[in-house]
């Protein structure tokens, strides 16, 4: 009831159309899944387990008309003119996929990498075009790889959506370390939604128990929404160890998805909900060496309020051309904050977080 009756974009929305318009932005999006291939030389991604992970590349047209924080997803067959369009994707191997990602980040300076991991009902289409829309908006020369795991994309898919992100821990682990031994000159960004969050930390906790804090300590993570126990969050924490810069986690406290998630949880806070007023949240942050920062205060068109970290791609060209030493001065350090969507001083959380979702 609370998603309402919208139909959701079908995997036609992958096929390519080989086509493009005057005005339009290409975005090659790289992929590396946990999810089963339907044909052993096709994209069309299920929710099938892989034994190992699979590999893509995605090219995908934003249309000249494009609202920034929104997909113009296309009605009927894709129209490059007016909507998102596939023009192109590529089956890759691992070594294909490696080869890639490393000439992109090499031909823009070797900085500017990005791991977007998607959270629960999310289809494949839907990952990747958001990651799309990301990198577009915050109009910054970036290679973006998405990490899909084999989510139901269903509402009533909660349960079966923790078992595939906790069967996905390994290839998250595995797809950090394969990029932090072929990047060694530039840092890597993750940036985790909902689900994805519990995941990402995961993934961190299954790295620095293995011995592979060289990885951990290549990473810029930003959770966005983390659907994570606040209890099980601090074991996470305690394990991995203080990240520099320090963990950031945006919030918002009207979030009705993780409302949900908490009444299915036996009423166990999420971390993505925090409230940055409280002086133990605020206390807690410090001491973890963790950075909290609320986005309320930032429009969605998603009726649940969980998918506000989307618009920060745009406002990124905005924030990154403020000057750094005004109003606020430098929050780049562990603590809880509030970002003000009006004002247009540059403060250190979202220098990382538009970052992350440019990739840079």
């Amino acid at each position: 009831m609370i998603t309402g009756c919208a139909p959701r974009p079908g995997p036609e929305v992958l096929n390519p159309t080989f086509a493009s318009v005057p005005g339009a932005r290409i975005v090659t999006v790289y992929v590396a899944t946990t999810r089963a291939r339907g044909a052993p030389e096709g994209n069309d991604f299920t929710t099938g387990r892989a034994a190992a992970l699979n590999f893509a590349a995605f090219r995908i047209s934003v249309p000249p008309g494009h609202r920034p924080g929104e997909i113009e997803w296309p009605q009927g067959p894709a129209d490059p003119a007016t909507s998102f369009a596939t023009v192109q994707q590529i089956t890759l191997d691992r070594t294909t996929f490696e080869r890639r990602v490393v000439a992109a980040g090499r031909s823009i300076g070797g900085r500017k990498v990005g791991v977007y991991v998607h959270g629960y009902n999310r289809s494949f289409q839907e990952a990747l075009f958001r990651l799309a829309q990301m990198t577009a908006d915050a109009d910054v020369s970036g290679v973006p790889i998405l990490f899909a795991w084999p989510s139901e994309a269903k509402v009533t898919g909660y349960v079966a959506d923790k078992e595939a992100v906790t069967y996905s821990r390994d290839g998250l682990a595995d797809l950090l370390t394969l990029l932090a031994r072929d990047l060694a000159a530039g840092r890597i960004t993750v940036l985790a939604h909902s689900m994805g969050g519990w995941l990402t930390m995961e993934a961190l906790r299954q790295l620095r128990l293995a011995g592979k804090g060289a990885v951990i300590d290549r990473l810029d993570v930003v959770l966005a929404a983390p659907d994570i126990d606040v209890d099980v969050f601090r074991a996470q924490v305690a394990v991995i160890g203080p990240l520099s810069p320090p963990l950031t986690v945006l919030v918002s406290r009207d979030d009705v998805a993780l409302s949900v998630s908490s009444q299915i949880g036996g009423q166990r806070p999420r971390v993505g909900a925090l409230d940055v007023d409280d002086p133990r949240v605020q206390e807690a942050a410090v001491r973890a060496n963790v950075e909290i920062v609320d986005i309320s205060s930032l429009t969605t068109s998603d009726p649940l309020r969980h998918d506000r970290y989307a618009g920060l791609a745009a406002l990124y060209p905005r924030l990154a051309a403020a000057p750094k030493d005004g109003a606020g001065g430098d929050l780049r350090r562990a603590g809880a904050f509030v970002f003000d969507a009006v004002g247009t001083t540059l403060s250190s959380p979202f220098t990382l977080a538009g970052g992350a979702l440019a990739g840079e």
